[in-house]
């Protein structure tokens, strides 16, 4: 039950987040917005683990996996995928960064000597098959000329980043790292790499005091990053990164429906079926196994 709970939990903030971070765009370099989301969503566990008395007192290797797990999943990719959205639209971003599932199946049997559960595979393709009616417009419509093919890369090296962050994490628990504490310090590590990178990328140093700014950036830092990657790390602790990982794919029908409440987006009987293979997929996905009973011998007299 409370796996659902964090499920149902990540899939609802993330899927949200896209309408907070319509608000970040603007006068704030991109970069500059994640690294103060990452250094708020810190300092928000540090002060939470403080409080609680929880350790804060780890070896070197330990924040040496730390420090990787923030680069991967906290910095990186997500400077690889602002810049891949300056090239494609953010539904073929989306449908691209959903194959994380995949990834995370090979990366996961590769580094973790995970088992292949052909059930996930299947899943996430008719998943991902979702995903492609769901933006089929937008997609027509795309014009992958003058870079298209740049974005694509830059999407798909972001979604590795992403996967080998989740690898990283699940790594991290199984050597008892605590999820609070080494989300603290990979967040607080992705900002400072993220901070580098505006100074490396020549950002104008800047905040926007503007109400909409400032509470999406909190709702970004509080719920998108201290609420969801702790739900959706300790899932994927208990259930696997690769099973986990079919959030990917959820999100963007939330976002969707969002954008109908708020945006009158209209939709087309396309994407309606695309939502239903979404939800097909997600029910083949985390489907268990059912233990095949050994029928019961009867005594012999």
């Amino acid at each position: 039950m409370r796996n659902a709970y964090y499920y149902v939990i990540t899939v609802l903030i993330w899927g949200s987040t896209w309408l907070a971070i319509k608000f970040q765009l603007g006068v704030v370099p991109p970069e500059l917005s994640v690294a103060y989301r990452f250094s708020l969503a810190a300092v928000i566990l540090f002060s939470y683990s403080a409080a609680r008395g929880l350790r804060l007192r780890f070896n070197r290797a330990e924040h040496a996996f730390m420090a990787l797990q923030g680069f991967l999943l906290f910095s990186f990719n997500y400077a690889l995928v602002y810049l891949a959205e300056g090239y494609l639209t953010s539904g073929l971003v989306a449908i691209i960064f959903s194959m994380i599932i995949i990834t995370n199946v090979i990366f996961g049997a590769v580094f973790l000597r995970n088992p292949v559960r052909p059930r996930v595979v299947v899943g996430a393709l008719v998943g991902i098959g979702g995903l492609l009616l769901i933006f089929a417009p937008e997609l027509t419509a795309s014009d992958l000329s003058g870079g298209g093919g740049l974005g694509i890369g830059l999407a798909f090296a972001s979604v590795i980043s992403a996967s080998l962050g989740n690898i990283v994490s699940a790594r991290n628990q199984r050597n008892d790292l605590p999820v609070i504490q080494t989300n603290a310090f990979g967040m607080a590590y992705g900002a400072v790499i993220m901070f580098s990178f505006a100074v490396f990328n020549g950002a104008d140093f800047a905040f926007e005091t503007t109400f909409g700014y400032t509470a999406s950036l909190l709702y970004l830092a509080l719920f998108g990053s201290v609420i969801a990657f702790g739900s959706y790390l300790t899932l994927l602790g208990k259930i696997g990164a690769d099973r986990a990982a079919y959030v990917t794919v959820l999100f963007p029908v939330i976002a969707l429906i969002l954008s109908t409440l708020f945006e009158s987006m209209t939709w087309s009987a396309a994407q309606f079926s695309g939502v239903a293979l979404v939800l097909l997929g997600n029910t083949i996905v985390l489907a268990k196994k059912r233990r095949v009973r050994e029928p019961q011998r009867q005594a012999v007299a």
